[in-house]
């Protein structure tokens, strides 16, 4: 299942995304399960398909937004593709799982402007593809072998970071407003596959700055679960953005950053595709 979180005249709600386009979920349905979150937290994912309506919106009708508004914890994962480094902003690579957490009102869906930093801040917004998860169940101090089946599904996420900032902390740098994104949907385990047969594609105006698979990640999805776990309760609903391969902006040389105007795509075909353009710079 593709499962859509979004918001339209009707106001705000969820439901599944088909060829056809998006059935929202029932009235009584939706009564009883607010939203995403709430169906996970309520165990009820698996009633989703036979509560939507059978007429579906035109997706082009609706605003897509991120397929958990409001998570109760957004952990993302540093350092887990080989690459070069120092990374503008970056520390150098370490052999330990390295995780830091963002704010949900730091990530848009598809389809919504990212905000362009101001002052100094402009001169290093970088984008970075990842393979995002979402937990289903309640999760704590897991094994390895037994973290897969606490997740609900996938979705693509540009986990954008302001380089220069980093100097100053991991949290100023990633925690700008508006300065990523993910979705455009959730796309249940079931039907996205293995993580380690997801291609992660991302462009800047067309052109692949990006391309791995989830099998080049440094530490492997159970093993983050299991680590997290075992720090904290991970939520139904809470989100694990697993790392950004080699060819960011900020890896480059000349480094690539984002400007106004530019599209940024993260391709993930398992899943879908998210796209988001750069607004322009606002006045100081």
């Amino acid at each position: 299942m593709k499962i859509a979180s979004f918001h339209s005249a009707s106001g705000q709600s969820y439901g599944l995304v088909s060829a056809d386009g998006l059935h929202p979920v029932t009235t009584d349905f939706a009564a009883q399960y607010t939203s995403l979150r709430a169906l996970l937290d309520a165990g009820m994912l698996e009633e989703l398909a036979g509560n939507c309506a059978r007429l579906a919106l035109d997706l082009s009708s609706v605003q897509l937004l991120p397929p958990i508004p409001s998570p109760s914890k957004i952990l993302c994962v540093g350092l887990n593709y080989r690459k070069p480094y120092p990374v503008a902003g970056a520390a150098v690579q370490s052999d330990d799982i390295v995780i830091f957490g963002r704010h949900d009102d730091t990530l848009v869906g598809h389809g919504a402007s990212l905000e362009m930093p101001i002052g100094d801040a402009a001169f290093s917004f970088d984008f970075e593809g990842e393979i995002a998860v979402v937990i289903g169940k309640t999760c704590r101090h897991v094994t390895e072998a037994d973290a897969l089946s606490y997740i609900a599904g996938y979705a693509c996420m540009n986990e954008g970071s302001v380089r220069g900032w980093q100097k100053h902390s991991v949290h100023a740098g990633k925690n700008f407003l508006a300065s990523g994104s993910w979705g455009p949907w959730l796309t249940t385990k079931d039907e996205a596959g293995p993580i380690e047969t997801m291609a992660l594609i991302t462009r800047v105006n067309g052109k692949v700055m990006q391309q791995a698979t989830g099998a080049d990640m440094i530490h492997s999805l159970p093993k983050l679960i299991a680590y997290m776990a075992h720090i904290t309760q991970l939520n139904p609903g809470d989100v694990i953005a697993t790392g950004s391969p080699d060819g960011t902006g900020g890896s480059r040389s000349p480094t690539a950053f984002l400007t106004p105007g530019d599209v940024v795509e993260v391709d993930i075909p398992a899943i879908g595709m998210l796209r988001n353009q750069v607004a322009a710079q606002a006045a100081e």
